[in-house]
């Protein structure tokens, strides 16, 4: 004889977590496996899961980055309590004497840019600067851009880029060419 499966077959299912299974609801409630699939997809329990799992995920991310948060309010404040009491030191030690403080004082400024995101030292590079360089570098004007005279022309007179790193000096290349030619 099947008994009617009970409202709380679902809240029983949610909380099996990784084992959930409609095996083990018609076990847990003397139903048949194929009665739980018939009222699962009639009262939607895969999209009640997955809504449920979004939600808990959601919290948990929440939750997460409110516990980061109060971290860093916290070491913010002891970061700070500590270059109160390095700057305390060194007003009251001579200049020889507050190695010490001047350490933790650095150490606790460090920590302190790192908390809020900032570099804790000046390595930082403008990507601009970067562009500008490379450009300089690879792609300086023609020869017949510059004023007559410059480096950039041949010996033809024809058209050459300024000359990157690794290119021969101006003249190299035509020495080898006629040793090449001398040789053979």
């Amino acid at each position: 004889m099947k008994r009617k499966i009970p409202p709380e077959a679902f809240a029983f299912y949610v909380s099996l977590g990784v084992a959930r299974s409609y095996q083990a609801v018609a076990d847990r409630f003397g139903a048949s496996k194929s009665a739980v699939a018939e009222i699962a997809e009639r009262e939607r329990w895969s999209e009640r899961i997955r809504e449920i799992e979004k939600k808990s995920g959601e919290a948990a991310t929440k939750q997460a980055v409110d516990a980061i948060a109060e971290m860093n309010s916290r070491h913010l404040k002891l970061m700070k309590a500590i270059q109160a009491r390095a700057l305390e030191t060194l007003k009251s030690m001579p200049i020889e004497d507050a190695s010490a403080a001047v350490a933790a004082m650095i150490a606790a400024c460090k920590q302190e840019r790192i908390i809020l995101g900032e570099p804790s030292e000046r390595t930082a590079v403008e990507v601009g600067d970067v562009i500008r360089r490379e450009y300089e570098r690879w792609l300086a004007p023609a020869a017949d851009d510059a004023p007559a005279g410059e480096a950039g022309a041949d010996a033809a007179g024809g058209d050459r880029l300024a000359e990157g790193p690794g290119a021969a000096p101006a003249g190299e290349d035509e020495a080898e060419s006629e040793e090449e030619g001398d040789g053979g």
